[in-house]
C-alpha cells in the first residue's frame, strides 16, 4: 500500500506543474491533492508520506495547512531534511506543528496572536505588516481545499 501511495504521489508530482498563482486547483481536492497539484511541495508531500500522515490530512478534518513551499526546506541546514525522513517520530511532531484543527481562513488568522496547533504547541501570529507565523511569511494565503485551507509560507516552523 505504501509503494502505491508513493508511486501514486511521484506520478501527480511529475505531473502537477500549475502553481497556486493564477489558478486555485479545485475545492473538490483535498488539501494533500491541493498542494500536490501545485507543484512547488515536493518535499512537503514526501515527508507527509513518510510520516503516515497523507491519509490523515486526506480525512473529513476541516485543517488548516502553514504549508511551507519546497524553497522553505532547502533553506533548512544542508542535510536536515534527510536526518528529518530518518527520524519519523521527529518528523511527525514539526509537520503536525504546522497544521492547527479547525478551517482558518486569512481573515479569522488577522484576528488572533497566536493558534494551537495538532502538535500541541502555538504559532505565534502577527498581522501587523503582512501575516507571519513564528518566522515565517505567509506568501498566499486562503487556498481552498475539500477539508480544509492552506497557507503557503517561506519558512519551515521548527516546534521549541
Amino acid at each position: 500500500m505504501k509503494k502505491v501511495l508513493a508511486s501514486a504521489l511521484a506520478v501527480s508530482l511529475a505531473a502537477a506543474g500549475t502553481a497556486f498563482a493564477g489558478g486555485y486547483a479545485k475545492k473538490s481536492q483535498d488539501i494533500v491533492d491541493t498542494a500536490v497539484a501545485a507543484g512547488s511541495f515536493k518535499t512537503l508531500a514526501t515527508a507527509l508520506e513518510t510520516a503516515g500522515l497523507v491519509d490523515t490530512l486526506k480525512g473529513p478534518g476541516p485543517f488548516t495547512v502553514f504549508a511551507p513551499t519546497d524553497e522553505a526546506f532547502a533553506k533548512l541546514p544542508a542535510g536536515t531534511v534527510e536526518s528529518l525522513l530518518k527520524d519519523k517520530e521527529k518528523l511527525t511532531a514539526i509537520l503536525t506543528y504546522h497544521v492547527v484543527a479547525g478551517k482558518v481562513t486569512a481573515a479569522d488568522v488577522a484576528k488572533v496572536s497566536e493558534a494551537k496547533t495538532v502538535q500541541g504547541g502555538a504559532l505565534a501570529i502577527d498581522a501587523s505588516s503582512g501575516v507571519r507565523v513564528n518566522d515565517a511569511k505567509v506568501v498566499q494565503a486562503d487556498v481552498m481545499a475539500s477539508n480544509g485551507v492552506i497557507h503557503v509560507i517561506d519558512t519551515v516552523l521548527l516546534p521549541n
